[in-house]
C-alpha cells in the first residue's frame, strides 16, 4: 500500500472517530425527556337529600296464632275442617260427645226449679210471719227464723243457677269453634280420639297471614347512633309517625310488592347479643308470605339534608385505619385529607366530617399521587364515580360493617 493511500485511511478514520464521540456528548447531554403530571379521575362534591336506609335479616311471623286445645273432656265425634285450608272465626272444628253434659245441664235444671219452689214457700211463709209478729200471735223468734230461711233460699236459688250456667257453658264446650280467621294446619286427633280439658297437646293451630309481622334486630349502638343524629337534626324521620319499611325475599332483586310499616321496637337491650328488636307489619293479601321465611328489610330511619357521600374506590385507610381522601386543591395540587365515615351507603361512604361541598377528590389513579404533586385532572367514569341518586333510598348496612368506619 503506498504511503498516500495509509494517510487517507487514517484521516477518514480520525474523522468517524470524532463524529462518533460528537453523537455520545450529545447524547449525554439530552437525557429522558421530563414527564408531565400524572392524570387522575376525579369526582366534585355534591351535597344531596339521601334517605338513610338500614337493610337487616329477619323472619316473618304470623299476625295471630291460636292453638285450639279442648276445654271439657270426652270423646271427639266428628272434624269438621280440612287440614290446610282456611277458616273464619265462629267455624266449628270438632265436635266432642256432648251426652254427659247434656245429663249434667237437665239435672242443673232441676235443681235451679227445686230451689225456686223452695224459695217461694219460704217467700209465702216469711211473709204470713211479717203480718203475725204484729199482733204478737208468733213470737219474734219465729219470725227471724223465717225470714233467715228466706235468705238462706234465696242463696240457693243463685247456687243453682249457677250451677246451671256451669253445666250449659260446659256442653258449649263440646262443640269447638276457631277463635280466629285463619289457615289452620294438621289435625293431631281423628275422630273415636278421648280429649281432655287444658290438655298440652293442641288439637290444631289457626295462623292468621294476612297481615304477616316481620321481626329484625337491630344492634343498640346503631339504634343509639340513630337517636343522637335525629335529635341535633342531622336526620330527620321521612314521615312524621311513620317508618317505611321494604321487604326482600332470600337473594331475590326485586322487593316484595306491598311495603309495610314499622310496628315497634322492643324496650329493652338482649344482654347476649346487645341487639333490640324490631317489629314490621306487612300486608299479605295473597298469602305469599309464611311464617319462618327468612327475608331482608330495608328500613327507612330517616332522610339526612345535604349529606356528603364519597365513592368507596376514592377512600384508603391509614396505619391508625383511619378513612383518607386525596383531595386535588389550588394549582391542581393533590393533598391526602383524613375523613370521618359513618356507614356504608351502597358504594359509597356517608361521611360526616372532613370534606365540604364543591372539593375535587381523586377517584382513580391512587397509585400515582404523592403529597403536593401536581396532577391533571379529568372527569371520573360515571361507573365509578356513581353515588347514591338525589331523593332516593339508599341501602345502608349498618348491620354488616366489614369495613371499619373511624
Amino acid at each position: 500500500m503506498s504511503r498516500a493511500n495509509t494517510a487517507l485511511s487514517l484521516a477518514v478514520a480520525a474523522a468517524l472517530a470524532v463524529a462518533l464521540a460528537g453523537c455520545q456528548q450529545k447524547a449525554k447531554t439530552s437525557g429522558p425527556p421530563q414527564a408531565g403530571p400524572a392524570e387522575v379521575a376525579v369526582a366534585t362534591i355534591t351535597p344531596q337529600r339521601l334517605t338513610v336506609t338500614t337493610e337487616l335479616p329477619g323472619r316473618t311471623t304470623a299476625y295471630r296464632v291460636a292453638e285450639i286445645r279442648p276445654q271439657v273432656s270426652g270423646i271427639v265425634l266428628k272434624r269438621f275442617f280440612r287440614e290446610g285450608s282456611d277458616v273464619k272465626a265462629g267455624d266449628q272444628l270438632y265436635q266432642i260427645d256432648p251426652a254427659t253434659y247434656e245429663a249434667s245441664l237437665a239435672s242443673a235444671q232441676a235443681d235451679v226449679q227445686k230451689a225456686e219452689a223452695n224459695l217461694q214457700a219460704a217467700r209465702n211463709k216469711a211473709s204470713r210471719y211479717n203480718d203475725l209478729v204484729r199482733n204478737s200471735v208468733v213470737s219474734k223468734q219465729d219470725f227471724d227464723d223465717a225470714q233467715a230461711s228466706l235468705k238462706q233460699n234465696e242463696a240457693q236459688v243463685a247456687a243453682a243457677k249457677a250451677a246451671y250456667n256451669l253445666a250449659r257453658i260446659s256442653l258449649d264446650y263440646t262443640r269447638v269453634y276457631a277463635p280466629i280467621s285463619g289457615r289452620i294446619g294438621k289435625s293431631a286427633v281423628t275422630e273415636g280420639a278421648l280429649v281432655t280439658a287444658n290438655q298440652a297437646t293442641a288439637l290444631a293451630t289457626v295462623q292468621q297471614f294476612d297481615p304477616i309481622y316481620v321481626d329484625v334486630t337491630q344492634t343498640a349502638t346503631q339504634l343509639m347512633r340513630l337517636r343522637d343524629d335525629m335529635a341535633s337534626g342531622r336526620i330527620r324521620p321521612a314521615e312524621p309517625g311513620k317508618i317505611p319499611v321494604t321487604l326482600f325475599l332470600n337473594a331475590a332483586e326485586n322487593p316484595y310488592p306491598q311495603r309495610g310499616e314499622l310496628q315497634f321496637s322492643d324496650v329493652t337491650v338482649d344482654p347476649g347479643t346487645s341487639s333490640v328488636q324490631l317489629r314490621a307489619v306487612f300486608p299479605n293479601p295473597n298469602q305469599d308470605l309464611l311464617p319462618g321465611l327468612f327475608v331482608r328489610a330495608q328500613v327507612e330511619q330517616g332522610v339526612a339534608d345535604g349529606a356528603i357521600t364519597v365513592p368507596q374506590a376514592a377512600v384508603s385507610r391509614g396505619p391508625d385505619g383511619g378513612a383518607r381522601v386525596w383531595v386535588v386543591g389550588d394549582g391542581n395540587k393533590a393533598t391526602l385529607r383524613p375523613i370521618k365515615t359513618e356507614r356504608a351507603v351502597g358504594n359509597a361512604w356517608l361521611v360526616s366530617e372532613g370534606l365540604t361541598a364543591g372539593e375535587r377528590i381523586v377517584v382513580e389513579g391512587l397509585q400515582k399521587l404523592k403529597p403536593g404533586a401536581e396532577v391533571k385532572p379529568v372527569p371520573a367514569p360515571s361507573t365509578v364515580a356513581a353515588l347514591p341518586a338525589s331523593g332516593q333510598p339508599a341501602s345502608a348496612q349498618p348491620s354488616q360493617p366489614a369495613p371499619k368506619a373511624p
